[in-house]
């Protein structure tokens, strides 16, 4: 590996630490970025322009929020897609209305990580919420609200992750250390599924994405950094940071030239930086911007 030690990296400034942060996503008409705590329940967001962070209660456990075409946004919770409407003048609590929810009969699974494609097409993962058992799967609902199942055998589920030109989509078990790659057809079909990358040490593959270039970077739980591969699966630079569970990477800012990470606490009572939002340099990579929901 060409290991670039990128080590530039600042910390967030908030009162709070996430117990399981998550979800990152840009949205580029507020200027802000939002992100999750999974187990904590809470949405987070950060405004760029002024360091302003504020955050909402949730009911449930939720992976992850979209900005959808239509105004509003979509959030993963245990229970299901929900569109979700936030007062951002206020205090009021947030408005939640579920859409679609994959697995009724499986309510211990939970939603964790999740993706749209240049379509408006979301793409998400389901996991058991204790992390046992392979009850979990990738899905894709539509637009006009359909549903359908495209893996099985999930643990973990993280990604998923879609190429700039909209040809490639990744998705990851953590458990297993194992990165897929899919040809994603211009219709919304996945096929061609094969192992892309394979992890055993270092740390668990984690949330990712894709920047301009089509290179692919993945947060390592366990790991203590974020790393750059190329298309070919070749890794080409390493990012370290100071506490070791690192969930998930995104960019951000107006010129998406803005790169953050977010880490867990859970089981680290001693790390005081487990758990914190972390703005990284990422070398003058731009990203790729993050496609809303059509629906």
């Amino acid at each position: 590996m060409n290991r670039r030690q990128v080590q530039s990296w600042r910390v967030i400034e908030r009162a709070e630490r996430d117990t399981l942060g998550e979800g990152l996503f840009w949205h580029a008409s507020e200027g802000a970025l939002y992100w999750t705590d999974i187990i904590g329940q809470r949405l987070w967001r950060l405004d760029l322009a002024d360091g302003g962070v504020r955050d909402w209660a949730m009911p449930e456990k939720i992976g992850w929020v979209i900005a959808a075409r239509s105004g509003g946004m979509v959030a993963g919770l245990q229970s299901g897609v929900h569109r979700l409407r936030l007062d951002l003048s206020g205090r009021d609590p947030a408005a939640l209305e579920r859409i679609a929810a994959p697995e009724p009969d499986l309510p211990n699974n939970r939603l964790n990580d999740a993706a749209c494609d240049g379509a408006g097409r979301l793409w998400f993962g389901t996991m058991p919420a204790d992390c046992h058992g392979a009850s979990g799967g990738l899905w894709r609902l539509d637009p006009g609200g359909t549903l359908s199942r495209w893996q099985s055998g999930i643990t973990i589920a993280n990604g998923p992750a879609i190429s700039p030109d909209g040809s490639i989509l990744y998705h990851t078990d953590s458990k297993a250390g194992t990165v897929w790659r899919f040809d994603l057809g211009s219709d919304g079909t996945l096929s061609g599924q094969r192992v892309h990358l394979q992890f055993g040490s270092g740390g668990a593959p984690d949330g990712m994405c894709c920047d301009a270039q089509g290179h692919l970077w993945i947060a390592f739980y366990g790991g203590a950094c974020v790393r750059r591969f190329a298309p070919d699966g070749r890794p080409l630079r390493q990012i370290d940071l100071p506490t070791p569970q690192i969930t998930n990477v995104a960019f951000a800012g107006a010129g998406l030239d803005r790169m953050f990470a977010t880490s867990a606490a859970d089981g680290l009572p001693g790390d005081p930086l487990a758990g914190a939002l972390f703005e990284l340099d990422a070398g003058g990579v731009t990203g790729s911007p993050p496609a809303l929901f059509a629906g």
